[in-house]
């Protein structure tokens, strides 16, 4: 009777375990934009010994002076104080290693006993002109080797004063995918080994994320023709908040923490999420046209200097989303030397599906996820359930990263790699 009584309440306690998640949004745009309330946040410090450094420039490459800014990479680490399993930290799309969302899980990982090292999205303008081999990121695989290549570079910098028990990676959105391509890489180098992977929310197929957020534009009030006043709008909006933060970078972390004291009326939450990835998409497309003087928003015959007024070229940038960035830029310039045949082709192997069959067999491999995220489509929570099995945590609300900073997400995440 009492081993009976003693399973029974243990069957119930991982109910309530299993019933435990606790979070207040159901409307997944609201989610995304205002992320995660105190009542329900995980307690993770404010603050951990973090660095900064740069890495050397890149050899040989030369840096146009409008964006003399980005001829060094930043990234962001901390150490524990002995021996540690450490976690390098891919930031999602448009982002800095010290993004707003990196900096969390940084902090949650450190206090959980692990080294930490925050890197940046091959999206964002500094790694783009600091590290990007092709200058014209989106080419799944390349961008994995520049990624490894960054974290080859960091780890001969700070591996000297560290001592390591293991390597982990993780990665959010479009980190998350970044997380699985640099996964398989290792497999072949093997300089890291990776013991424990995680992708947090990530893009399945990178085509069918991008043309959701691109049309998420179309839900400006009054329509596309608004895009100026809706965007000069929230340009004010964010540009206080900018002014108060010291740690959060100009992202979409940006615009979402801008809006969450006072947000849209639900008709204008989904424009919100375009126009904040359309500024990521923008200065991605402008600096790569620079780096590489393709001619599609500077003309190729004009110089830029640091003392050029760029508001023009701002304009034309922020008309071009990542589906025209996709079609008229980075296939074509990727045609000549890709496998592909056809741009879906191209398309397609960018997409997680493209390494499914790696991905059922990687068992160190797991997915967090919601199952209203906003960036998929439907049937790629299928995609992910029936590809990781047992190793995807799919929670029932939370949008895109709506609920990362949430007790019993955060929880899971740490879990997977003690």
């Amino acid at each position: 009777m009492i081993r009976f009584a003693a399973v029974l309440l243990l069957a119930t306690s991982a109910l309530a375990s299993a019933e435990a998640y606790e979070y207040p949004y159901d409307n997944p745009y609201a989610a995304t934009v205002l992320g995660t309330p105190d009542s329900v946040k995980a307690d993770v410090p404010e603050k951990i010994p973090l660095k900064v450094r740069k890495l050397p420039r890149f050899e040989g490459r030369q840096i146009p002076d409008a964006l003399w800014y980005g001829a060094q990479l930043d990234y962001s680490y901390a150490k524990q104080k002995g021996p540690a399993p450490l976690i390098f930290v891919i930031a999602g799309t448009g982002a800095a290693h010290n993004s707003e969302k990196n900096q969390f899980l940084m902090r949650a990982f450190y206090e959980a006993g692990f080294h930490v090292v925050g890197i940046t999205s091959p999206t964002y303008p500094t790694f783009v002109i600091a590290a990007s081999t092709t200058m014209v990121p989106g080419e799944q695989r390349g961008d994995a080797a520049d990624i490894y290549n960054v974290m080859e570079k960091i780890w001969a910098e700070i591996g000297p004063g560290m001592e390591v028990t293991s390597f982990n990676l993780t990665g959010y959105s479009l980190g998350g995918t970044n997380a699985a391509f640099v996964a398989l890489l290792d497999e072949e180098r093997k300089v890291f080994n990776f013991r424990r992977v995680l992708l947090l929310n990530p893009s399945v197929n990178i085509y069918n994320s991008i043309s959701k957020l691109d049309r998420y534009l179309e839900n400006i009030p009054g329509g596309v023709d608004n895009f100026n006043k809706f965007f000069r709008k929230i340009v004010d909006q964010i540009g206080s908040v900018y002014k108060k933060s010291t740690n959060v970078s100009f992202s979409p972390d940006l615009v979402f923490e801008a809006f969450k004291d006072n947000p849209p009326r639900d008709e204008e939450l989904a424009a919100l999420i375009g126009v904040s990835f359309r500024l990521s998409s923008s200065a991605l497309v402008f600096t790569s046209d620079v780096m590489t003087n393709y001619g599609f928003i500077k003309p190729a015959n004009v110089v830029l200097t640091r003392n050029t007024a760029l508001e023009d070229y701002a304009q034309v940038s922020l008309r071009v989303g990542f589906t025209d960035y996709f079609h008229e830029y980075a296939w074509p310039y990727f045609q000549k030397t890709s496998t592909a045949k056809t741009r879906e082709e191209f398309a397609t192997l960018q997409s997680l599906t493209s390494i499914q069959d790696y991905l059922i067999s990687a068992r160190k491999i797991g997915v967090v996820d919601n199952r209203d995220d906003i960036i998929l489509v439907p049937g790629e929570i299928d995609f992910l359930t029936n590809t990781f099995d047992t190793r995807a945590k799919i929670f029932p609300v939370g949008g895109h990263l709506g609920n990362l900073e949430q007790r019993e997400t955060a929880a899971y995440i740490v879990d997977y790699f003690k």
